[in-house]
Parts: C-alpha cells; sequence; structure tokens
C-alpha cells in the first residue's frame, strides 16, 4: 500500500510539473511569437505560417496538426503511455494559447511587456525554453514534430538532431519566404535560445567538473586526492602513442570550486603528470548527489 501511494504521489507531482511547464510554454508562445509571427521551427511555427492563411486560431491549428503525429505517435513511441501524456500536454498548450490571446491583449494594453520584436524572440526562446524544460523533465513531451523526428530517427538511423536541423530549418525557410527574411533570423535565433534554456532546466547548471589526468605516479596522485579532497579516482594503464611508454591514467569528478586545489595537489604529487579538466551536468553516486531507484521528481 505505501509503495503504491509513493507511485501516486511521484505521478501526481510529475503531472503538475508536466502542467506547469506546457503553460509557460504556452504563455511564452501566445506573448511574444504569435503577435510578431516568430515561426521558430515545430508545428507551433506551421501553426503561426498557416493561421496567416486560413485565420484559424494558432491553438486550434497546432491540436490538428498533431492528430497525425499522435497517431505516428502512438504506433512507434510506446502507444498508449505515449499517447496520454502527450496528448494531454497538446490539448493544454492548444486551449492555453487561445485563452491566453482571448484574454492577455486587453491586460497587455494597460501593462505593456514589450514590443520590441528582438526582445520577443529572446525571451520567447528563454522563457518556452524553460517550459520546455519542465516538461522533459517530467518525462514527458509536447508531440510536434519532435515526434516525427523520432520515428525517422528510428527507421533510418539518422542523428536526432540532423532530423531536427532538417524539419525546423524548413519551417525558417517558410517562415522567411511568408513573412520576410528578417523575422525568419528572429525565428532561428528563439530556436536557438529555446534549446539551451530546456537543456539548462533539464539538466542544470554545470556544477561538477570531471579530471583526466595522465601520470607515471598513479599511487601518490591518487592518495593525494583522496587527502587533499576527499575524491576517489579510477585508473588504469595506458601506453603513449608517441612514445610507446606504459603510464597511467587517473579519473575523478569534483565540484567546480575544487578545480584549482585539484590542479595544486596534482602538481605536488606529480609535476610532470598531464591534467585535462572537462565539463559534467551531474555526478551521482558516493560523495555527490544520491542515486536513488525511488523518491522524488530528479534534479
Amino acid at each position: 500500500m505505501k509503495r503504491f501511494l509513493l507511485a501516486v504521489w511521484e505521478e501526481a507531482l510529475r503531472f503538475l510539473l508536466m502542467t506547469v511547464g506546457v503553460l509557460v510554454a504556452a504563455l511564452a508562445y501566445a506573448i511574444f511569437q504569435v503577435p510578431f509571427n516568430i515561426a521558430a521551427g515545430g508545428l507551433s511555427g506551421v501553426s503561426i505560417i498557416l493561421n496567416q492563411f486560413t485565420g484559424w486560431s494558432v491553438g486550434a491549428l497546432y491540436l490538428v496538426l498533431n492528430i497525425p503525429m499522435l497517431a505516428l505517435g502512438f504506433v512507434y513511441l510506446g502507444r498508449w503511455k505515449f499517447l496520454f501524456r502527450t496528448l494531454i500536454n497538446v490539448a493544454i498548450f492548444s486551449a492555453a494559447t487561445d485563452l491566453f490571446l482571448l484574454y492577455l491583449p486587453g491586460l497587455l494594453d494597460q501593462w505593456p511587456i514589450t514590443d520590441n520584436v528582438l526582445l520577443s524572440s529572446i525571451y520567447a526562446g528563454i522563457v518556452g525554453g524553460i517550459g520546455g524544460g519542465l516538461i522533459y523533465r517530467a518525462g514527458a513531451t509536447m508531440g510536434g514534430t519532435g515526434i516525427l523526428g523520432r520515428v525517422i530517427q528510428i527507421k533510418t538511423g539518422i542523428p536526432l538532431s540532423s532530423v531536427y536541423l532538417y524539419t525546423d530549418g524548413l519551417i525558417v525557410l517558410a517562415a522567411g519566404l511568408v513573412f520576410g527574411w528578417e523575422l525568419a533570423l528572429y525565428a532561428m535565433l528563439t530556436l536557438f535560445l529555446n534549446g539551451l534554456a530546456s537543456d539548462y532546466v533539464l539538466e542544470g547548471p554545470s556544477s561538477v567538473r570531471t579530471a583526466t589526468i595522465v601520470t607515471d605516479h598513479p599511487e601518490a596522485v591518487a592518495t593525494a586526492l583522496i587527502q587533499e579532497l576527499g575524491r576517489g579516482a579510477s585508473q588504469w594503464p595506458i601506453t603513449g602513442s608517441y612514445t610507446g611508454q606504459t603510464h597511467h591514467m587517473l579519473y575523478c569528478a569534483v565540484h567546480r570550486p575544487q578545480v584549482n586545489d585539484l590542479k595544486r595537489v596534482v602538481a605536488q604529487a606529480d609535476e610532470n603528470a598531464f591534467v585535462v579538466i572537462g565539463d559534467a551536468h551531474q555526478a551521482l553516486g558516493f560523495g555527490f548527489v544520491p542515486l536513488k531507484k525511488r523518491g522524488r521528481l530528479p534534479v
């Protein structure tokens, strides 16, 4: 019973996070994109373009355009579980967009935000990306061309990033033909910032650094890392391709403020060591964020 209640609680939190994300994305779309015809890829961009010719509301267009995508995703991407979450997101986004466009203009006449296209394109990307990141963290999607891209990737093996480049690129190109190339450039800016903001919300700030250390004194370096920084390290023998000599490689993760201390400690243990510092978004496990099978949504 306790396990069942915990599962229900987790699903309720996931649904709440997903709903908030959809509403934030719809708000950014209605305030910053639709009034300025910033068609930044996806079916939301297609909806803005078709609205120019049909007069249909962008929310209704987004819902109609997603119907074949949902059918495609149902067959190839998870059937009912996929369909349930994605359909809810599409319905909320469509309804929220039309409601925002219906009632917000009256409020914004009294308290205007901006009439600058550049600012609108920037904040459309940032705020919309925050909404998208919350949706992804809830384990859901917004449907649209993301479904098509995933199916194409499964069927053809083309990298997902390439599929998105082609689909969104064609939509931005169409926006340029309809609305002019300057608005197409703004749409590209929105698309780029949207991806950055989504990744930031999904993975968080990069607070962890990794260190790859090549040394001839692995025990001394490893001991120094443990004693001075409280960090363990994995090690294995390697062969230098230039000299053919055998060395040892150590790999460890540290918090960002520890980077300078790590370089000092390694230099003291082996001044001839070769060190490469890399970025990492998260470290899970002993000494960092606990790795759990169940519990609250990951942060």
